[in-house]
């Protein structure tokens, strides 16, 4: 494929079923530098694994680039997932990989690992460990990232599992790390971590690319001081659930209702799981693995409980939330409540009032707001 070719199949590339906007892409510069080092590593049979692959831009442009015929990929977000699926249908890839969750079936005989570089360094250590644990012995990882979201902990990270970590020079603002000959790894791995949350009295699972691993992030921590202003409900949900705080703290405190916590995420879906068993209430609790409740049914919850991002990826953006917020009104039965809680510069009340209903303000510090939204 010529370089005019993929940057044809980079323009053909959608985010759909993702937020969509003029200043987000499906592609950047560290998809096209991971696959120009790659190509000079290729053999005929080289076993290639994809991790982190946002759109399809990696795993499409190695099947119709860099002469692969087959490609495991690893894809923590469901939309990701989605995505790679519509943009393989619409460039005739389809059928030519398949998704895996992090370990040996993704990493096995594992050659060559393309990998764009996660947010956190927790993710990259799950990743890194699990490379060096599950690939071949010559494996060689190659981790890409844009410049100004790289530190050099990344390389750190990467040299508690790899002998040797090279940086390459910057091309387009981005970079890409070299590393070869995976250390012995201990015989526990580092993920996931499962600590006693003490002011909560609960336990906490946390897979390494989850939000705020297995601490209770501050928005969380004050919205649960509203617990016992929230009603009961039969069918509840947890939108973003992450670790699955907000799901367990419900459960506990209202035995007689249903909740299902879901997530975009495979980490925190995979996390939400070991806390909600760890704690007792796995039988009440479901956790699922979806895009802003895509499959679950119109008007089948009570009650959702929400703390919505206000990132898209790296960019600060506001379309997550919007969505999480569309996907409530859809969801909720009429009459019933969607407490949200949010950074209180971001002022959604307005659009809460008009894709939910009436919507009130229940309390506010210096850094957030909650508020209480009735299904019109």
């Amino acid at each position: 494929m010529t370089a005019l070719e993929l940057e044809a199949l980079f323009g053909s590339l959608s985010r759909l079923p993702d937020v969509d906007a003029d200043n987000l892409q499906a592609y950047d510069a560290t998809d096209r530098i991971l696959l120009e080092t790659a190509a000079d590593m290729m053999g005929a049979d080289t076993e290639v694994v994809i991790i982190g692959d946002r759109y399809g831009a990696l795993t499409l442009g190695a099947l119709a680039g860099l002469g692969v015929g087959h490609v495991r990929v690893h894809q923590d977000l469901f939309t990701g997932r989605l995505a790679l699926e519509r943009n393989a249908a619409a460039a005739g890839l389809e059928g030519r990989f398949t998704q895996h969750e992090l370990g040996p079936e993704l990493l096995g005989e594992a050659e060559l690992v393309l990998v764009q570089l996660p947010k956190s360094l927790a993710g990259l250590e799950e990743i890194s460990d699990a490379v060096a644990r599950f690939a071949a012995p010559e494996a060689v990882v190659l981790a890409g990232g844009r410049v100004k979201h790289m530190s050099t902990g990344m390389n750190a990270v990467l040299e508690k599992s790899f002998s040797s970590v090279q940086p390459q020079l910057a091309r387009q603002k981005s970079r890409v790390l070299i590393a070869r000959d995976p250390r012995k790894v201990p015989d526990a791995p580092p993920y996931p971590v499962v600590e006693p949350l003490q002011e909560l009295g609960i336990t906490v699972c946390a897979r390494g690319a989850v939000f705020s691993g297995a601490r209770l992030d501050i928005g969380t921590r004050f919205l649960l001081t509203f617990l016992d202003r929230i009603p009961a409900a039969g069918h509840v949900m947890d939108l973003g659930c992450g670790t699955g705080i907000l799901a367990t703290m419900y459960a506990r405190r209202h035995e007689g209702s249903k909740v299902v916590a879901t997530d975009q995420s495979a980490a925190a879906v995979a996390s939400a799981r070991g806390t909600v068993a760890a704690n007792g209430v796995g039988e009440r609790v479901t956790v699922i693995h979806d895009d802003a409740m895509s499959t679950l049914e119109p008007g089948s919850a009570d009650l959702i409980l929400l703390n919505p991002p206000f990132h898209v990826g790296t960019s600060v953006h506001a379309g997550a939330a919007l969505k999480m917020f569309q996907a409530a009104a859809r969801v909720l039965a009429p009459g019933g409540e969607l407490w949200t809680v949010y950074n209180s510069h971001l002022q959604y009340r307005s659009a809460l009032e008009r894709l939910i209903g009436p919507s009130s303000e229940e309390g506010r510090n210096p850094k957030f707001t909650v508020t209480r939204s009735i299904k019109s």
